[in-house]
């Protein structure tokens, strides 16, 4: 006990230790194979590591070692290599092939193989998803070396009777970004003081990938290469055992699972994953934190109940996801209420439950392959139990959306087919519970406080109309996303061309052609006319290109029109007359010309750097559109006048009344403004629009109950907005809601910013509907006093010029296709906004 309290209070001060502070216990070391200290010429734990010298390290095991092998399984956005080093037995190696094929049986319903004890247990231990929690990267090279190195009994067992697979660096994006910043304010001698600038990352800190994603967030979604790469390699091998790595605040001690209650009713993990395996594994954590006098818990906090985390997505795979989370040092050495925690005592932890994770799947190897099996088993048992057979989708107008979903579903393997002009997605196959978190929608849950979303339904996020069914009829099976968008080759025309609005891909078709110089118009009234010798309609915003009214030659415009369509397969049609058989005549006033977005976007202190991202993200990989993005520190000096759309994200606005005027006097001068979640409150409260904020009148004879004082956060918690779906109603004869054909739309709420809808008649362009639930946890608090009476967009004048306030984020986590069209919308088209007085 005196050894513990001693070790809490120094938090192993490494001027005591050297190396044989991690390794000592699993010596002797062959001296064939380089530890990490000889390979980068410094002790882990003396300065942050480059994730190229880590991946460098792992390659030199590979190289020197016929107990490891690499793999190189994608590359980030600023094109990092992501690797795994497999290290197991020589035997094993050579053999891995016949030994994965004998893995993969146990996830076949189909197969009843019986051989549990005698195929090493797969086991996936995996660093380093938040790039500024670096312990684990750390302790990855550690691991990595114990296991290929160390010629001790209890290591030679591991190697036999397992195949394990060392992901190092998940985010080395993040990563490199954080340890460039500790590197560089590191200090001899260290600084411990809190408030030193190793403590304190610039905005928007190693956390995130290059354009700023959560990638914890990301396994279900898969936006970003990293995630993308990962599930491709994890649906090849479907591990038993998954590690998820994380740091917390210096101010806690050390976590790992069982986390609390999952919050859902009837979760669709089986119940023998968040009890029974978590415990057992946790009995082993436990005792290996006691033997080294490490302080721990369990259970208080985190939950597995959104399916996108690196420890909750294994679970709906036969495996089992591990959480753990240390106490950071951020940086090398830190002060705590406690002592000093110290960049080598949180890689110990890391390192201890790393070696640990491999004994227990080692020793329950037998139990998790029966689990596994049992697992994709009870999928199809399940799936037959329910009267829910399969569910159809599918947007004949807009099929670069509905291959953008297919895709999603492809990605986690699950079993699609082409049935006439809808798609089917039966239940009864092993991916079911991946089917239902796919689709499945739910308004009851057993917890009222989530650590994340409590909505997750895909479906929705790509505003993709689906139905249950009773019964099937599959068709063709989908196994590729070739032919999944079949556009007419445009034909040549002299007189016009015309592209369809409502396909997802038209706003980047659209900045293709405005970037070629080309003049487009958008039609703010449908119209019917001749399309060769056929009848067609087409609906508000449709894009509008006159030939002769181009500075180009007609062979010229053909020809990018024809790029524009392979490039992003809209349909595009030749036109020859400009008298329509209905509607409004290619002359009409109601069609005018589009002016080319010049857009700018405030960065930095105080601004949310995920919602930042997800902008940056959504323009430059699916419009190809570049965004200025000004530091806030810049803001005084920056040239506004080069711009005709300013986005702002959430956050924190700081900015004095000089500022505000200079953001008003630019909207005023006909520019367009779009504010998202809390920067349309900001707008309002700094009354740059004449809106308001949804309010509540409260009862002055209410009496305050008297309650628990440790029920205060549980029920201070349930009335924040996780995170939810709601359905909204639109107006499709808006300019912000062109391209829409339906007037009602999911959307995302993970704040609590109720806008008021606008007093104009024809402003508010989205209010939620009056049944506004599809999914996800709310009290009926907040919806019957906030959400029912709330707009998710209004549009409101201001000068010359219009703000464009969203109250949820179109954009969130690069997911919603559904709602992109909105902002895609008050970029492109936001200066067509003429808005009507109010009578």
């Amino acid at each position: 006990m005196v050894k513990r309290l001693l070790v809490l209070v120094l938090l192993c001060n490494t001027s005591l230790y050297g190396q044989d502070y991690f390794l000592e216990k699993y010596e002797p070391y062959t001296s064939k194979i380089p530890s990490p200290e000889q390979f980068l010429g410094y002790g882990i734990g003396q300065h942050h590591t480059r994730h190229d010298l880590i991946v460098a390290y792992l390659e030199k095991l590979s190289e020197v070692s016929d107990r490891a092998s690499i793999h190189y399984y994608g590359k980030t956005h600023e094109g990092r290599k992501l690797v795994i080093l497999t290290i197991t037995t020589p035997e094993n190696l050579s053999n891995l092939e016949n030994l994965k094929k004998q893995h993969l049986a146990f996830t076949d319903p189909e197969q009843n193989a019986s051989n549990y004890d005698n195929v090493p247990v797969f086991i996936n231990l995996a660093y380093n998803v938040h790039g500024n929690e670096p312990s684990s990267s750390e302790a990855a090279m550690l691991t990595a070396y114990t296991l290929v190195a160390s010629e001790s009994a209890e290591i030679e067992k591991y190697r036999k009777n397992a195949v394990i697979f060392i992901d190092p660096t998940i985010n080395p994006d993040g990563r490199d970004r954080h340890t460039q910043w500790a590197n560089t304010y590191q200090g001899a001698p260290e600084v411990a003081d809190p408030q030193d600038a190793e403590h304190n990352e610039y905005w928007p800190g190693g956390r995130t990938n290059h354009y700023w994603f959560d990638l914890n967030r990301d396994w279900l979604l898969a936006v970003n290469p990293e995630s993308r790469g990962k599930l491709n390699w994890y649906h090849q091998w479907y591990p038993n055992v998954v590690t998820d790595f994380h740091e917390m605040g210096s101010q806690s001690t050390y976590f790992f699972e069982p986390m609390k209650d999952n919050g859902s009713l009837d979760p669709i993990m089986p119940k023998e994953n968040y009890e029974d395996l978590n415990t057992l594994f946790g009995n082993y954590f436990a005792k290996a934190m006691d033997s080294i006098g490490s302080f721990y818990f369990t259970k208080e906090v985190f939950d597995g109940t959104y399916p996108g985390y690196g420890s909750s997505y294994p679970d709906l795979q036969g495996g089992l996801g591990l959480l753990f989370e240390q106490a950071s040092s951020r940086g090398h050495r830190q002060k705590t209420a406690f002592g000093e925690i110290t960049f080598p005592f949180t890689i110990r932890n890391q390192y201890t439950s790393s070696i640990t994770t491999v004994r227990a799947a080692v020793e329950n190897k037998a139990y998790m392959r029966k689990y596994q099996q049992d697992f994709f088993k009870s999928a199809l048992t399940n799936a037959a139990k329910s009267k829910i057979k399969g569910y159809t989708f599918g947007d004949e107008k807009d099929q670069n959306r509905t291959k953008a979903f297919i895709d999603k579903l492809l990605l986690h393997k699950i079993d699609v087919y082409k049935s006439g002009n809808k798609y089917v997605v039966p239940t009864k196959q092993p991916q079911y519970r991946m089917v239902q978190t796919m689709f499945e929608t739910y308004g009851k849950y057993r917890d009222s406080v989530y650590y994340d979303a409590s909505a997750w339904s895909v479906a929705n996020f790509y505003n993709m109309k689906y139905r249950p069914v009773t019964s099937l009829n599959l068709g063709e099976k989908v196994t590729d996303l070739k032919g999944l968008v079949t556009v007419d080759p445009v034909k040549k025309s002299n007189y016009a061309y015309v592209i369809d609005w409502q396909d997802y891909n038209a706003p980047a078709a659209l900045n293709y052609l405005q970037s070629q110089g080309l003049v487009l118009s958008s039609s703010a009234k449908p119209f019917t006319t001749m399309v060769g010798s056929a009848t067609k309609t087409f609906g508000y915003g449709t894009l509008m290109v006159p030939v002769s009214l181009q500075k180009k030659n007609p062979d010229e415009i053909f020809e990018l029109l024809q790029k524009a369509q392979q490039e992003y397969e809209v349909p595009i049609f030749a036109i020859n007359t400009g008298l329509n058989l209905n509607g409004i005549d290619l002359g009409s006033a109601y069609v005018s010309p589009i002016k080319k977005p010049k857009a700018f976007m405030l960065i930095g202190n105080g601004v949310s750097s995920y919602e930042a991202g997800e902008v940056w993200h959504l323009l430059d990989t699916r419009v190809r559109m570049p965004v200025t993005k000004i530091p806030m520190r810049n803001f005084n000096r920056a040239n506004f006048d080069k711009y005709n759309v300013l986005v702002m994200v959430s956050g924190r606005y700081s900015l004095n009344e000089g500022q505000q005027k200079k953001i008003k006097d630019w909207v005023s001068k006909g520019n367009t403004l779009v504010t998202i979640g809390s920067a349309s409150k900001w707008a309002v409260e700094k009354k740059l629009v004449k809106e308001k904020l949804t309010e509540v009148k409260k009862d002055s004879t209410e009496k305050t109950m008297r309650k628990p004082y440790v029920d205060a956060p549980e029920n201070i918690g349930k009335e924040s907005v996780g995170g939810v779906i709601l359905k909204a109603d639109i107006d499709i004869t808006h300019p912000l809601a062109f391209g829409y054909t339906d007037t009602t739309i999911p959307v995302y709420k993970n704040n609590e910013v109720w806008l008021a809808p606008s007093k104009n008649e024809y402003s508010t362009v989205a209010k939620y509907s009056a049944d506004p639930h599809i999914d996800g946890f709310m009290t009926e608090k907040n919806r019957d006093e906030f959400v029912k009476p709330s707009a998710s967009l209004i549009v409101s004048p201001l000068g010359g010029g219009r703000v464009v306030l969203f109250a949820d984020n179109p954009n969130f986590r690069g997911s919603w296709y559904g709602t992109n069209r909105l902002f895609l919308n008050a970029l492109f088209l936001g200066n067509q906004i003429r808005i009507p007085e109010s009578n």
